[in-house]
């Protein structure tokens, strides 16, 4: 009896922990290149959505610079790139690449490696979305929105993807990177490929990319 019932409580264990549990390894990115750059409107005059994009893989630092410009660290007390409701954080990034797929960890300013399945086919449903090396996938937790209601949860979760996509967007421009934000995604099967719990939401995806010919 003791057995079944530490069984019952083990099992109830994994299935409520976080994805962090089923990390394979912690990979370091370079440190982001937080001076120089593009001025900022420049920027916003190259900031556009491409649709073609070359298979090239693009670089550590690269792919550094975006995901900290997207949802980095940027002051000592643990803020970030980006505004957040009552500091939630509500947000996770998934990064789809073709050796494998990672979750970006801000505060250490790494990629944890998930495992070595190529996902990016369900990183959006249009053809071209499968050329990009790199393909983010932005997960709301709602879990991390404690005190509140549903409704606030879906606002508030839209509102701060929006942030995070531009961030991602000028970082683009700057780095002659190709991008779109997507919202054409099969969430349901991503939820799934990406072993997320009841409570994390797949809202959008956004490939990463040299431009294509």
């Amino acid at each position: 009896m003791r057995r079944k019932a530490l069984s019952l409580i083990v099992t109830g264990l994994l299935m409520v922990l976080p994805a962090a549990s089923q990390v394979f390894e912690t990979i370091p990115l370079p440190p982001a290149q937080k001076t120089g750059g593009m001025p900022v409107m420049e920027a916003f005059q190259l900031r556009k959505s491409q649709r073609s994009f070359s298979a090239k893989e693009i670089t550590p630092q690269q792919l550094s610079n975006v995901l900290w410009a997207a949802y980095g660290v940027n002051r000592p007390e643990g803020l970030r790139t980006v505004p957040a409701a009552k500091e939630w954080y509500e947000y996770d990034i998934y990064v789809m690449k073709t050796d494998g797929w990672y979750l970006y960890e801000p505060k250490s300013h790494s990629l944890q490696k998930m495992g070595n399945e190529d996902l990016r086919a369900y990183g959006g449903t249009q053809d071209f979305v499968k050329v990009a090396p790199v393909i983010l996938v932005f997960v709301a937790d709602f879990d991390r929105m404690t005190g509140t209601t549903d409704e606030i949860r879906v606002f508030y979760s839209a509102v701060d993807v929006g942030y995070i996509s531009q961030n991602v967007y000028l970082c683009c421009a700057s780095e002659g990177l190709a991008t779109i934000v997507l919202g054409q995604v099969d969430k349901a099967k991503a939820h799934e490929v990406l072993k997320l719990r009841p409570n994390q939401r797949v809202i959008l995806s956004q490939p990463v990319a040299y431009p294509g010919q």
